[in-house]
């Protein structure tokens, strides 16, 4: 994904110089990949041979979209461009503005992975599931009436600036049309406008404004990398309308304060990122220090750690076991945070626990795709919100005791991993929360295969709604699993059986009608 200026702009359009066209309209949001001057029309912006399929997520009414994608799919359109198409139609609908808009941008890749996962005839369940999403809240919001995303040009960078930090600056104004040309002025390159929008996410830690960069950055390996400017340009756009709040409470501010805090006193201006990686014991020590903290200490805790060279990584391993603990902590939903779709005692859906660990995940793979500042910025943010998450949600969870509980464990007579199997999948059926987490807990225990376990837990995050987290939090648990160390990495499924208890019963909208189409 990491590409030179040169490569970049010759991905926006090879003719595009020679048609003279000049270096701003080269960076008109949008560009597909071909030349500049096709990159929008009368209509708006376009995008090149892909619009074809972009208007028909926008424009088929939802009760034959899957019936129509499953004919496109006959005749030799794969699950890369559908989801490639999706992801584009939603960003020029919403622009990282509507609130099922966005999470359903932040499912697609996920849901596009989770294909991978599955034998060939079911594959494409988990993605038509999402674009059925999508193209009903398209309608829902309007359609092409309503479309956010329009083509602009890029401004001019004040000279002598940090691009990250005139983004950061023109998003303070309060003007979206300004901030937007500013972040258009500041994309050179996919890393470079990823790096540049940073600056502006970093101001606060909220779950969206977190997860959003990292799930846009990540749909360009399906998309394109010429479209990295279409789909950050949420993020910057989320940011501006976060600004114009008002009445917002003084704590919501407090990172764009603390950073520079944690950077000075740590004096981690220009130093490049250590790669000490320490032991077990150092993770896991850390994850509890990190989970008892206030959020100013463990901002300076793991500003501390990486002033002392440790690698970026291992701290994030250590947020994401504490972000964990969130999930198998929890007490659930109490009586005043009920919903529809989320009852007394629930856990899924934007729980404390997997909004916590969907960002830590967001934080410790945006590590991977940043300069050495945003490196810094990603793990102390990290750390900071973890911590933030746990006191802002109130109760008792240090004291609350993580499952799989003694009296759950107990309940469990059997060693056989296939009977294991089958008692997980009728607590998850009962809504047995804290026993689906005892078996899976205890799967792990006894070292049987993950597979399964993994296969059983696929299953339920394609068939329920989730509501708008079950892609990617089963990602998030999934990926984290496969990325921990041996002694940590079951706790993930643990938590993972939990939530998906928690949200059997609400079967996804389109799901019976794709599996009816695939014959599956």
């Amino acid at each position: 994904m990491r590409r030179s200026r040169r490569e970049f702009l010759a991905d926006v359009g090879s003719g595009m110089l020679v048609a003279g066209v000049g270096y701003s309209t080269a960076l008109d949001l949008g560009l597909s990949t071909v030349r500049a001057a096709e990159g929008s029309d009368a209509n708006g912006l376009t995008f090149g041979g892909l619009e074809p399929l972009v208007g028909l997520m926008q424009d088929t009414p939802v009760n034959k979209l899957l019936s129509a994608l499953v004919e496109k799919m006959h005749n030799g359109t794969d699950l890369r461009q559908l989801v490639a198409a999706a992801a584009l139609a939603n960003a020029r609908t919403f622009g990282g503005e509507d609130y099922i808009g966005f999470h359903t941008m932040m499912a697609m890749m996920p849901a596009y992975q989770m294909s991978q996962e599955l034998p060939t005839e079911k594959k494409a369940l988990p993605v038509l599931k999402v674009l059925y999403r999508n193209t009903n809240r398209i309608h829902d919001f309007g359609g092409r009436k309503k479309e956010v995303l329009h083509p602009i040009t890029a401004g001019t960078l004040p000279a002598g600036v940090v691009p990250g930090d005139a983004v950061r600056e023109a998003v303070h104004s309060k003007d979206i049309d300004n901030a937007e040309k500013t972040f258009a002025a500041a994309a050179i390159s996919p890393e470079e406008a990823f790096n540049a929008v940073m600056y502006a996410v970093d101001d606060n830690t909220e779950v969206h404004r977190v997860v959003l960069p990292y799930r846009a950055y990540a749909l360009l390996d399906l998309v394109g990398p010429e479209q990295a400017v279409t789909m950050l340009r949420q993020s910057v756009r989320y940011c501006v309308k976060s600004e114009r709040q008002v009445n917002r409470h003084a704590e919501f501010d407090r990172p764009r304060t603390l950073l520079p805090k944690v950077f000075d006193q740590h004096k981690l201006a220009g130093k490049t990122p250590g790669t000490r990686v320490p032991d077990d014991a150092w993770v896991e020590s850390f994850c509890q220090t990190l989970f008892s903290a206030t959020p100013d200490q463990a901002a300076d805790f793991a500003g501390a750690a990486l002033a002392e060279g440790i690698a970026p990584d291992a701290i994030c391993e250590a947020i994401c076991l504490a972000a964990n603990q969130l999930v198998l902590r929890d007490v659930g939903r109490r009586e005043k945070e009920v919903q529809p779709g989320k009852p007394l005692g629930s856990v899924h859906g934007d729980s404390i626990g997997v909004h916590a660990s969907d960002s830590a995940n967001a934080w410790r793979n945006m590590v991977k795709f940043s300069n050495a500042r945003n490196q810094f910025a990603c793990t102390i943010l990290g750390a900071f919100q973890v911590a933030y998450d746990r006191v802002n949600r109130g109760g008792d969870f240090l004291n609350w005791q993580p499952r799989p509980h003694a009296e759950h464990l107990e309940k469990i007579t059997t060693r056989n991993p296939n009977k294991l199997l089958a008692e997980a999948e009728a607590a998850i059926r009962a809504n047995e929360q804290a026993q689906a987490a005892a078996i899976v807990h205890l799967l792990g225990e006894l070292r049987h295969s993950p597979r399964p376990v993994l296969d059983l837990l696929l299953k339920f995050a394609i068939s329920e709604d989730g509501a708008l987290h079950a892609e990617k939090y089963y990602r998030t648990a999934s990926e984290e699993f496969a990325n921990m160390r041996q002694p940590f990495r079951w706790r993930q499924l643990t938590a993972l059986a939990r939530v998906t208890a928690s949200e059997f019963g609400s079967p996804a909208a389109g799901c019976d009608e794709a599996m009816e189409l695939l014959k599956v």
